[in-house]
């Protein structure tokens, strides 16, 4: 007979039934009795006044009345802590049972018994299940420690069991091996500080030998474990990694994802020109293929990891692309993640096929489904220049469809296509204003009036158009408002006889009709351009837009390579790191991938190459016309206050890495101090390098006179744009101060007084150190040069490019602004020569992905030429050697805000081309170093 009768029957006076039977001499009867107890149990019955007679039932042999006692012991412990105390003994008895299925039992029901009273008592029991003959007992003991740690983690530290813990990670019984690592990294996760799991060759071969016969669990505890170690070099990366390979083809899909993580993760060490590297490739392909023939959920998780290792390595399933093809019968997310998958693996030789499909999918009944695969025929576009064509006649095949939803998707995408491929589609315009009436929703009406706006010059009847839009205006989003705002105002540019009531109707309405502060400010703005400069308004709304990039939803790299080391968990299924769902981040560690190795360097091939990534590293915050305006618009413009010496603020300035360089303990020296504004030369107008650096070479200690290469004056500020006022300008470093010469001229009619310069925020904080000073009034056709001494004390923002500076000049006739280049070679200070031990030191702490090549051509200088020119812009020779007839000079320098630069020059004696290697922690500053190699040796 079945168990399910003890749920059946329900009767009062029941527990005094069950006392009596528990207390019966007959067996039988007392395993009948503790059934019926656990049955209320479950049902949620209180049968915790039982407590003492059922743990009186626990003195016996038979193991199926000792495991009901250890269940109902497990349940009550917590609300009787007193009563199960009267198990220990028990517990201390069965540990020593000659069948180690009890002494396994024992043990494993003790560590759940999360009562404080208990755990001391356990503690003798557990050490000799640990050391236990039977592998069984000890791989319980084991999982054991860990709960006791989460119980009570001082006492496991202060008894040991840590140590013999880490010791079973030697054991000869895999399954042991394997509880032993999951048990600590358990543990290691609550304690993220500690170094738990030390692992080192040794330790991870015997955790590879455990692998091929443990459990599929236990595997995965292994390969998780695996994944946290970085190999010493390639070689032990590929050693590894020949011995996880087997585990791809295993039937848990767990573990196939484990051992997809640990691979992914070692294959960053390996060279790319390696035999071996191309076979891992070729082999993670299949294993992924499989997971999509499981159940939608086991798909979807499988999908989301897909997406993440797509985005890494696009190679690895470069040629599965019908795997992701939708099926009829998926769920609509399964759909949704193929579909994304899809476009990422899209490529000029597949373009075809995938077309094909995306064409097939935008006729399908699910509407969300739909619009994603309109979305995707313009983001293959996009991606595919040679697909363009193809994608553009297969959207107006939609849109001749007259589906309402496909028509507004495919408005939406044709805006982006125009943006990346400008004058080369519009003769599809007249198409898409034929549906102009249909648009109801706020992208596609946005979209469908950018376009409007853009072209309006070849629309015939725009204003037409765009006044249809008009009449429902405080109706429409606020999307559609701004966008409706900037094309009439970019149409009144185009055409201003035949628009300027429609300008002013807008005008007002943005301005004064609504409440909305973004679309007040734009349209203020829109007002001030037009009605005092209207050549300038022209220049910033109808300047040439930057082409849009072809991944635009590519997660960030840094976070890619975190989500990586968590494949296979929660984190690779929302796409973010766990710090960012954990609950108080307990246990939280951030990964990432190993560095590459010396070995494994090479370049990435374009094919290789993540989509989408930009050439260069980009740089993040660039300031836009919104944030000049603002910045520059709020500065007091009279003459400056006379800031604090430069001393005091230079030396903050080397505490903090301001471009996160993350400068150690390698760069311990002091930053260079300037001097104090009032020790800056009155004669900085002089000619420069008339200084003794001239006559000796002193360039070798702190603080020398160097005289750095000066770029010819240029115009900056031309007259036309500034009332009349000319302003050039140059550069220059000499004897630790920056300066900028300029020269004004006044080309107006009316004389200038009462100059006044302000800087924006900029990469390296530059700021005058004293006011600009004209002595007399500038008389018209009258020329003044003025030398003005510059700080790096001044606000600090990463500009785009990093050595671009953003000034505001001041007179009586009004403010001007304009924006111009600084070389980077006027940061280097003098203090920059680092010695030969620290140079090695930090070259090879730098990681190698921070190294840049450049050449240098056309430059016909020897070695001691070049090294001597460089020297005297503060770029400083440490090493020279020569190599198979090659000199080769290893150099530093030091910018102002701490940041070094370390240089390797290979130059061939005869040969006017030079190969430059640059090394920094702050990467983005080197093709900027390069361009100063650059100046100062070609001139």
């Amino acid at each position: 007979m079945t168990d399910s009768k003890y749920f059946t029957t329900t009767k009062k006076g029941e527990i005094f039934e069950l006392k009596a039977e528990l207390n019966s001499d007959k067996k039988e009867k007392k395993k009948e009795a503790v059934k019926k107890v656990i049955a209320s149990m479950t049902v949620g019955k209180d049968v915790s006044a039982l407590f003492p007679d059922v743990v009186n039932c626990m003195q016996t042999d038979n193991l199926e009345l000792k495991k009901l006692v250890y269940l109902y012991l497990m349940n009550y412990a917590k609300s009787q802590p007193d009563m199960a105390i009267m198990a220990v003994n028990t517990f201390v008895k069965d540990c020593e049972d000659p069948n180690p299925l009890i002494r396994a039992l024992a043990v494993r029901t003790m560590g759940c018994i999360r009562v404080d009273k208990i755990t001391e008592y356990l503690c003798e029991p557990l050490r000799k299940c640990l050391k236990d003959e039977d592998p069984y007992v000890r791989k319980t003991a084991a999982v054991c420690v860990a709960k006791l740690h989460d119980i009570n983690a001082q006492l496991v530290e202060d008894q040991g069991f840590l140590d013999t813990l880490k010791d079973l990670i030697s054991d000869s019984n895999p399954m042991v091996v394997a509880n032993a690592v999951a048990a600590l990294s358990e543990i290691a996760e609550s304690h993220p500080s500690s170094n738990l799991l030390d692992l080192n060759p040794q330790s991870i071969n015997k955790l590879l030998t455990a692998l091929n016969e443990c459990t599929e669990w236990g595997q995965i505890f292994i390969l998780d474990c695996l994944a946290n170690y970085t190999p010493k070099d390639d070689r032990e990366a590929q050693s590894i990694c020949e011995r996880v390979t087997p585990r791809l083809s295993h039937a848990n899909s767990a573990v196939v994802l484990s051992a997809v993580k640990v691979l992914m993760k070692f294959m960053e060490m390996l060279s790319k020109d390696l035999d071996y590297y191309g076979t891992l490739l070729k082999k993670l392909a299949p294993p992924l293929v499989t997971l999509l023939s499981a159940e939608p959920e086991l798909q979807y998780v499988a999908l989301r990891n897909i997406n993440l290792i797509v985005q890494k390595r696009p190679e690895v399933l470069k040629h599965e692309m019908k795997v992701f093809f939708v099926k009829y019968n998926d769920p609509i997310y399964v759909k949704l993640e193929k579909l994304d998958i899809m476009i990422r693996l899209a490529s000029q030789a597949n373009i075809a096929q995938v077309l094909a499909e995306l064409k097939e999918y935008a006729t399908e009944v699910d509407v969300d489904f739909v619009r994603k695969a309109v979305r995707a025929i313009g983001r293959c576009a996009i991606k595919v220049e040679q697909s363009a064509e193809r994608c553009v006649s297969t959207l107006l095949d939609l849109i001749q469809t007259k589906v309402n939803y496909v028509v507004q998707e495919a408005i939406v995408v044709i805006k982006d296509i125009f943006r990346k491929y400008p004058n080369k589609y519009e003769s599809v315009i007249a198409t898409l204003c034929e549906n102009l009436d249909s648009l109801d929703e706020p992208e596609a009406r946005a979209a469908m009036i950018w376009i409007v706006g853009e072209y309006a010059e070849r629309i015939d009847n725009a204003d037409e158009l765009l006044e249809s839009f008009l009449e429902g205006f405080h109706d429409e989003s606020t999307q559609v408002q701004l966008q409706l705002l900037t094309a009439i105002v970019k149409l009144f540019l185009k055409k201003p006889t035949e628009t300027q009531e429609l300008v002013q109707q807008v005008l007002s309405l943005a301005t004064q009709d609504s409440d909305n502060p973004d679309l007040r400010d734009r349209g203020y703005i829109y007002w001030r351009l037009l009605s005092t400069d209207p050549v300038a308004a022209k220049e910033v709304v109808l300047a040439e837009k930057p082409l849009i990039s072809e991944e635009t939803d590519l997660i960030e790299p840094t976070l890619l390579d975190e989500l990586i080391c968590y494949i296979g968990t929660l984190a690779s299924v929302y796409h973010k790191p766990p710090s960012a769902f954990v609950e108080g981040g307990r246990g939280v560690v951030h990964k990432s991938l190993p560095p590459r190795t010396a070995s494994s360097e090479s370049t990435e091939s374009p094919e290789t190459a993540p989509a989408g990534a930009p050439p260069g590293e980009q740089l993040d915050a660039v300031p836009t016309q919104g944030d000049l305006l603002g910045d520059l618009l709020n500065l007091d413009l009279g003459p400056p206050v006379s800031g604090p010496p430069l001393a005091a603020s230079a030396v903050q300035m080397g505490a903090v890495d301001l471009l996160g360089g993350g400068l150690d303990s390698l760069i311990g020296a002091p930053s260079f101090v300037a001097p104090p504004a009032a020790a800056v030369p009155a004669n900085l107008g002089a000619p420069m390098g008339s200084g003794l650096s001239d006559l000796f070479d002193l360039t070798s200690g702190v603080g020398t006179l160097s005289g750095s290469y000066v770029a010819p004056k240029a115009v900056w500020l031309p007259a036309m744009k500034a009332k009349g006022l000319e302003i050039s300008g140059t550069f220059t470093r000499q004897a630790g101060t920056i300066s900028m010469d300029l020269q004004l001229t006044n080309k107006a009619l009316q004389v200038m007084t009462d100059f006044a310069i302000q800087f924006n925020r900029n990469s390296f904080g530059l700021a005058p150190a004293a006011p600009l000073q004209v002595h007399a009034p500038l008389s018209p056709t009258q020329t003044v040069e003025i030398s003005l001494p510059l700080s790096t004390a001044g606000s600090v923002m990463k500009t785009e490019p990093l050595n671009s500076l953003q000034v505001a000049v001041k007179n009586n006739i009004d403010v001007f602004y304009f924006s111009t280049l600084y070389p980077l070679h006027i940061l280097f200070v003098e203090d920059g020569k680092m010695d030969r031990q620290m140079f090695l030191a930090t070259w090879k702490d730098i990681p190698n992905e921070n190294e840049a090549q450049f050449q240098i051509r056309d430059c016909p200088l020897n070695a001691e030429a070049v090294s001597s020119r460089l020297q005297s812009s503060n770029i400083f020779t440490v090493a020279r050697r020569n190599v198979e007839g090659q000199d080769m000079l290893y150099q530093s320098l030091k910018l102002t805000n701490g940041i070094w630069v370390l240089a390797e020059l290979r130059i061939q004696p005869g040969n006017p081309s030079f190969t430059l290697s640059l090394k920094c922690r702050a990467p983005e500053v080197s093709q900027h170093v390069y361009q100063a190699y650059e100046t100062i040796l070609k001139n």
